[in-house]
């Protein structure tokens, strides 16, 4: 064979091994959601490439083949076809025995190279640029392949499945998506300026909706304006304008007894009208929905929709009110930063500078570890607030200037009142520092508890 003869038998098996190496990997990157969306544009073949990625054992083991045999005939014909010219080179400057060692190992190194940058590198790596539309035009050729080498297709696919079953490996991909995987594409999104930062932070609330319960977003017994039955119409409209609220629980007697909540609107629409506001008028007075305050906030929202409500009265398990929540309120929690409904003073997160946090005491836990970047708090299952966090670090009701250091931050109460902590101080005293895992040393030694001061608000 002439050289000119065993160069281009050396280009075509380069070709075809960059072949092999493209089906490989195109169809191994080729993501399901980007061929479903080819499918809808109209290119059948992806539907072709989605089935083949479910039982990928034939194809891969025909790119095995393609890829092992095309290696080793390239070394064989490279050797032999580039040696004796080398040497003979070689034999200008060198004696013959060392002319034909060194001209042997100059055309494997040759043969090797062309084969790694053509037929492996830069396949590859187009092939994991551009997957999904590569994938679809060698599935074809590829299927061509796998009826040709049926039958070793079919030896060491038996011989591959009995050793995996060997070894308990599995031979089926999963291609279930899980919330986790959605969060880790929007992550990914949010990185390389697909999405925005807010944006992705409104899709990870959104994934959290089934895990934070409606305390987390509810409005505080202590804070809840509402109506008594029998109050006064002076009363009612003096209530309004101190605390304008879109709704208002009506209780009898206490906020214990609520009977119902009243609209403002209708209340407005009457005053405007200059009709007495009287709740014991039941046409005002609607129906309240109560809830346990156990649920979670996607289980609150399929309530409201059932039953046709954005208002909810939340109760423990003695039946007592612990706050009420809207549909905005949930809504809030999902939006994030993108809405902001409260003034500079009513934030519950205000950062004071790099290393300092002022934070209300009834911030749910999930908030206060996001703004702290803390990935895990200790004992996360016995509250659901920051000042619910403090007391069961400190395990008593916290009193001002308590203080609890962990995961490399320091939490100083700064207000309590009626055994509410209103304001903590969070001063990061370790920058940088992760957050511990260990959860025998939570108590002992990553929580650093101290009372500072007796004093009680």
């Amino acid at each position: 064979m002439s050289l000119s003869q065993s160069l281009l038998v050396i280009v075509a098996l380069i070709l075809t091994s960059a072949f092999f190496s493209v089906a490989e990997i195109s169809l191994a990157a080729s993501r399901r959601l980007r061929l479903r969306q080819m499918l809808e544009d109209g290119e059948p073949r992806a539907e072709l490439v989605m089935k083949m990625q479910a039982q990928p054992g034939e194809y891969f083991t025909v790119t095995q083949i393609g890829l092992n045999a095309v290696a080793i005939l390239g070394g064989v014909v490279g050797e032999g076809a580039l040696t004796p010219y080398l040497a003979e080179l070689l034999m200008l400057w060198l004696p013959e025995s060392r002319a034909q060692t060194v001209g042997f190992l100059l055309s494997f190194a040759a043969v090797t190279s062309l084969f790694i940058l053509f037929a492996d590198l830069l396949p590859k790596r187009l092939s994991m640029a551009e997957p999904e539309p590569l994938a679809v035009r060698v599935l074809r050729p590829m299927l061509w392949c796998m009826a040709v080498l049926k039958p070793l297709v079919w030896c060491f696919n038996h011989l591959a499945d009995a050793v995996a079953r060997l070894f308990g490996l599995p031979t089926v991909r999963d291609d279930r998506i899980t919330h986790e995987d959605i969060l880790a594409m929007t992550e990914a999104g949010a990185r390389a300026g697909v999405l925005a930062a807010q944006e992705q932070q409104v899709i990870a609330n959104l994934f959290e909706l089934d895990s934070r319960t409606v305390g987390s977003a509810m409005t505080q017994r202590d804070r809840i304006a509402y109506f008594r039955r029998d109050d006064p119409d002076d009363l009612i409209r003096a209530r309004i304008a101190e605390e304008p609220f879109s709704t208002y629980p009506v209780c009898d007697g206490d906020i214990d007894h609520i009977i119902g909540y009243v609209d403002a609107k209708d209340l407005f629409q009457r005053a405007l009208n200059n009709q007495p506001l009287s709740l014991t008028d039941d046409t005002l007075v609607h129906k309240v929905l109560v809830v346990p305050d156990r649920l979670t906030l996607a289980e609150v929202l399929e309530q409201f929709r059932q039953v046709h409500e954005d208002f909810a009265v939340i109760v423990n398990e003695y039946s007592l009110v612990v706050g009420v929540v809207t549909l905005n309120d949930v809504m809030s929690t999902v939006m994030g930063d993108l809405v902001s409904s409260q003034d500079e003073d009513e934030q519950q997160i205000l950062r004071r500078d790099e290393n300092s946090w002022l934070i209300d005491g009834v911030t749910p836990v999930e908030d206060v570890m996001r703004a702290l970047e803390l990935d895990e708090l200790p004992h996360a299952e016995d509250y659901e607030t920051l000042g619910g966090f403090l007391m069961v670090m400190l395990r008593r009701v916290p009193r001002r200037t308590d203080t609890v250091q962990w995961g490399g931050y320091r939490f100083e109460v700064m207000d309590v009142d009626s055994y509410r902590i209103d304001q903590v101080l969070v001063t990061r005293t370790m920058p940088g520092a992760a957050a511990p895992h260990d959860e025998g040393s939570t108590a002992a030694a990553v929580a650093k508890v101290s009372s500072m001061s007796q004093d009680a608000s």
